[in-house]
C-alpha cells in the first residue's frame, strides 16, 4: 500500500462503508501542545495523539525523542481506536514531519497499513469540527522490528559502509548553527539530505520518480543499505517516508544528533563535506 494518501482520496475512504482510524498529530519543535488546536478544529473523526508523550519517551541521553514504551505506545494506540486489521491515516498540521513519526512508529511496531495524509491538514478541503470523537477501544498489539532501526554505533557504520543520510538543515549539518543540541556538525560520513527537499511549494510530496533521481543523486545505489538521522527522529522519518514513496527501503537513527552530540566520546564533522 502507498506510504502517503491524497485528501480527496481519503475523503473518499471516510466516507466509506469501513473507513479508516484517523489520528491528529500536530506538533510544534520547541513550543506548546497543539491539543488546544484540535479541540478547536480537526477532520471529523480523528482522535489527537500527543508526539511527545505518547509517540517517543522521556527525553534523555537517547536523545530528545527515544523510543517509547513498546507497552505505553501500544496502549495509547489501542486507545486511539487502532488495530491491526484496519488502515490508519495520520495527519498534522502540515509539514508532516509529527505525521511521519507516528507512519514510522507504527510501521515499526508491526502495523500493517499506515499512510500519510500528503500535505496534512493545509491539503484538507472537508468540513472540519470540534467534536471530540471517542473511538472503540482497538486491539493493536506492538511486534517491534518490522522496519529497520539504527543506534548510534550502526548509524556511525552505515556511514562507512552504505548511505546516511542527514535531514537536518544544511547550515545545522556544517555546524554554521546549532540552536538546539550541545555540538554543531554532523556524523562523519553523513552526506546532508534536507527534509525540507523533499516536498514542493504546495507542500505536498515531489514525484515518486523525481524523489528517486534525489536520492540518486544522493548516492543511493540499487546495492546501497540507507539510512537516515535528523536533531531527534522526527524529520528523519520524514525523510525515511520519502524514501519509500521512491520505493528505497531505509533505516531510522531515532536517537539521532540529539543522542550522538550528547556523547563526548563520540567524532564530529563539520563543514559542507562528509568527512
Amino acid at each position: 500500500m502507498n506510504a502517503i494518501i491524497s485528501a480527496s482520496d481519503l475523503a473518499g475512504e471516510l466516507a466509506g462503508p469501513r473507513p479508516p482510524v484517523l489520528l491528529d498529530v500536530r506538533w510544534q519543535l520547541g513550543g506548546p501542545n497543539l491539543r488546544p488546536e484540535y479541540d478547536r478544529a480537526h477532520i471529523p473523526g480523528a482522535v489527537f495523539v500527543d508526539l511527545d508523550a505518547e509517540l517517543a519517551g522521556p527525553a534523555g541521553s537517547g536523545g530528545r525523542h527515544p523510543l517509547p514504551d513498546t507497552g505505553a505506545f501500544g496502549a495509547a494506540m489501542r486507545a486511539a481506536g487502532v488495530s491491526a486489521d484496519r488502515p490508519v491515516v495520520v495527519y498534522d498540521g502540515g509539514l508532516n514531519w509529527a505525521a511521519a513519526r507516528a507512519w514510522w512508529l507504527l510501521g515499526w511496531a508491526g502495523h500493517p497499513s499506515v499512510r500519510v495524509l500528503d500535505g496534512g491538514l493545509e491539503a484538507w478541503e472537508g468540513p472540519l469540527t470540534a467534536e471530540v470523537p471517542e473511538p472503540a477501544p482497538g486491539t493493536f498489539e506492538p511486534a517491534p522490528g518490522a522496519l529497520p532501526l539504527l543506534d548510534a554505533d550502526g548509524a556511525a557504520e552505515l556511514a562507512r559502509t552504505g548511505l546516511l543520510l542527514d535531514a537536518r538543515a544544511a547550515e545545522r549539518y556544517r555546524g554554521d548553527v546549532e540552536p538546539i543540541d550541545p555540538v554543531g556538525g554532523h556524523i562523519p560520513g553523513a552526506v546532508s539530505a534536507p527534509t525540507t527537499e523533499n516536498v514542493a511549494e504546495s507542500g505536498r510530496f515531489r514525484s515518486a520518480a523525481e524523489l528517486a533521481d534525489r536520492f540518486k543523486g544522493l548516492g543511493a545505489r540499487p546495492d546501497a543499505e540507507v539510512g537516515v538521522y535528523c536533531g531527534s527522529g522526527v524529520s528523519g522519518a520524514h525523510e525515511v517516508l520519502a524514501l519509500a514513496v521512491a520505493g528505497i527501503p531505509a533505516a531510522l537513527y531515532v536517537g539521532s544528533w540529539s543522542e550522538w552530540s550528547r556523547d563526548g566520546s563520540r567524532p564530529v564533522a563539520t563543514g559542507p563535506d562528509p568527512r
